[in-house]
């Protein structure tokens, strides 16, 4: 398959001022790089973070937990709205500037739901949350791109997918923790210190980033146009959605039919917060390589490990191989699929990263949505196996050879 990015201009090639090679990044390339980590962390932490905290912040503001579980809802759902008209509406503005104003909400957005006084001033707050977590992500291919060069451009996302690694295994437990010992506010306000320690990285190490030209709605659906935008979006609905819906349901087929304890479980969690950290490290390499392969082998990863758990799961030492395996593919996904999908667009990075947040935001929450259905009618059994089917289906596609 042709890969069919075009070479960036001088300017944009490297904001630092120097061609970036993908084997060897200067000091001030990793110092950036690492703020853009430390922000992925910080804003996917806070993210994360009321999956621990879920008891103790209802019964503070007198609601059920049901009811406290949508902050997390309404966090995504804004999340793929502004997705859409963030780029537009931050016009030419510096993107250096623009990142540290994405911290400066999140560092509100944390303190005001620290301080909320009843659960809408929560939404509130963690709408604010989405729109920082949203527009970073529409803008990060493209920032990383002017950092390290179109060249690496899978192997600086890795670094930046590293934070949401981190952040997945950590927040939730830590939350828990810290939650347990000086109450959910306080975790709360140590969001708000993470995200206040990426600002201040960002204003030490990233490079003025001026942006010759705005974007506009209009763009989003020329973009729309492309072959190869539309299939790496679908891609992204296939293969995120796939996972989804499979791993949110997971404990019950852990449970059911491989017969775990808590404890058990919760060894197998980690195991899989682990290998995905080394997945992420693997789909930066590859995906420098072959951004399509990349996607391809992820799919393959994703499907096999689905399906051995579906054969295989029932034994122990099986589930926890195959839902490490699985953590693996998982790494790689985001890494695989962003690459796959801004080579069709080198052009217009900015724009298909707000599409790529639309269609992540779209895979998660019709995965979650096609799982429960699933897991109420059937049983955690076919979860898997419609994990490894669409899975398979995005190996597949990604072989196919396209058009940009």
């Amino acid at each position: 398959m042709s890969d069919t990015s075009l070479p960036f201009e001088d300017e944009t090639n490297s904001a630092l001022g120097q061609g970036v090679k993908q084997s060897s990044w200067a000091a001030r390339t990793w110092m950036a790089m690492l703020a853009m980590l430390v922000t992925s962390f910080s804003l996917v932490s806070a993210e994360f973070l009321p999956a621990g905290l879920l008891t103790p912040m209802a019964r503070d503001l007198g609601i059920t937990e049901g009811t406290a579980g949508q902050v997390v809802t309404a966090t995504a759902l804004v999340g793929a709205f502004s997705a859409l008209f963030s780029n537009v509406l931050i016009g030419r503005l510096d993107r250096k500037l623009v990142m540290v104003g994405l911290s400066a909400l999140a560092i509100a957005s944390n303190l005001l739901a620290a301080f909320a006084t009843d659960f809408w001033l929560l939404l509130v707050a963690r709408a604010g949350l989405g729109i920082a977590l949203s527009a970073f992500w529409a803008l990060s291919v493209a920032v990383v791109a002017r950092l390290v060069g179109t060249g690496a451009i899978g192997r600086g996302m890795a670094m930046v997918s590293l934070g949401v690694s981190l952040a997945t295994i950590a927040a939730p437990s830590m939350g828990a923790l810290v939650g347990d010992w000086f109450g959910w506010r306080f975790a709360m306000v140590i969001t708000a210190a993470l995200s206040g320690l990426a600002l201040l990285l960002q204003l030490a190490s990233l490079p003025n980033l001026p942006s010759a030209q705005g974007n506009s709605v209009a763009d989003v659906f020329r973009l729309l146009k492309r072959p190869g935008i539309r299939m790496g979006m679908l891609a992204i609905i296939l293969l995120v959605g796939g996972h989804m819906t499979g791993s949110v349901y997971v404990r019950p087929f852990l449970e059911q039919i491989t017969g775990l304890t808590t404890n058990e479980i919760a060894m197998v969690l980690g195991g899989f917060g682990v290998a995905a950290v080394f997945g992420t490290v693997a789909g930066g390499r590859l995906a420098d390589v072959n951004a399509s392969w990349a996607v391809a082998v992820t799919g393959a990863i994703l499907a096999l490990s689905a399906l051995a758990l579906v054969l295989l799961g029932s034994g122990m030492v099986a589930a926890f191989a195959f839902s490490a395996l699985w953590g693996f593919a998982f790494g790689m996904a985001p890494v695989a699929l962003q690459a796959n999908l801004s080579r069709s667009a080198p052009d217009a990075l900015e724009t298909s990263g707000s599409l790529m947040v639309v269609s992540f935001q779209a895979a998660i929450m019709s995965g979650a949505i096609l799982g429960g259905f699933i897991v109420d009618n059937y049983s955690a059994l076919t979860n898997l196996m419609v994990t490894a089917v669409l899975a398979a289906l995005v190996a597949a596609l990604a072989l196919m050879p396209r058009k940009a």
